[in-house]
């Protein structure tokens, strides 16, 4: 079975003392790709030199929205120079989130359409956040409509209604491990109704464990476990499942 986790951010600190290890789990799984993800300039430095190193990685650079407000000048320059990088395969993550509230929301949109004309301008996917602001995010999107390279909702969270326009606008949808919960019944109607085509898994690492871990450090291994919850609320196979996301993925990002 091969596995893509689309997203995941494991050059933080919790990884310090176990990190080839931990990939080596995430190889035993049948993880093949995996996509490390930045949310500001360090942590996109961070990921780049994270797939220098390790051959299943590559690497996204971006501003998430929490880091919005401490941008300084030339930022975009900067994300440019990195995603020239041949490991670089996205812009991400960016978006909004309205949940925390960590930066100003104004300072979020505008950070939010720099990027996404960047995006546009290097012909580069994009990886989206979307927490509580579901509403602002598709309006952005509408009048930025993605260019060729397209994107995709990470940890995708909203109603079926919006993942239809979502789709529509030619983006894809990742899923995360919130689906194995038992009360995620949205959530699993969703992950069962998205063209297969179209859907990506990813972990988010070391974030939203699935059951079996939860309130625990996840890892890339565990995108194995959202595979086959998936994979049974569609009444598929879980390697048939695991297959398509990995060839969604290669597709997105590029990779051979």
């Amino acid at each position: 079975m091969f596995l893509f986790d689309t997203h995941a951010h494991l050059d933080g600190e919790e990884y310090d003392a176990d990190r080839d290890e931990m990939i080596s789990r995430a190889r035993s799984a049948g993880v093949v790709h995996i996509v490390n993800v930045g949310f500001d300039l360090e942590s996109s430095r961070r990921s780049v030199r994270l797939a220098e190193e390790y051959d299943l990685i590559y690497a996204a650079v971006g501003i998430h929205p929490h880091e919005a407000e401490g941008v300084g000048p030339g930022y975009l320059e900067k994300l440019k120079e990195m995603a020239a990088h041949p490991r670089v395969v996205a812009l991400g993550e960016i978006g909004l989130d309205y949940y925390r509230d960590l930066s100003p929301r104004p300072v979020q949109q505008i950070i939010f359409q720099e990027q996404l004309a960047l995006a546009r301008e290097l012909d580069i996917p994009f990886i989206l956040h979307d927490r509580d602001a579901h509403g602002d995010l598709l309006r952005i999107l509408r009048e930025n409509r993605p260019g060729p390279s397209g994107g995709v909702l990470h940890c995708y969270s909203g109603s079926w209604e919006m993942a239809g326009e979502c789709l529509a606008m030619g983006l894809y949808l990742s899923i995360a491990g919130p689906v194995t919960y038992p009360n995620a019944h949205r959530l699993k109607e969703v992950a069962s109704r998205v063209p297969l085509d179209r859907l990506l898994i990813e972990t988010d690492a070391p974030y939203l464990s699935p059951a079996p871990y939860r309130g625990r450090r996840n890892e890339s291994a565990h995108v194995a476990f959202t595979a086959e919850e998936i994979a049974r609320v569609r009444g598929i196979k879980t390697e048939d499942l695991a297959q398509a996301c990995t060839e969604n993925g290669r597709k997105l990002f590029r990779i051979a």
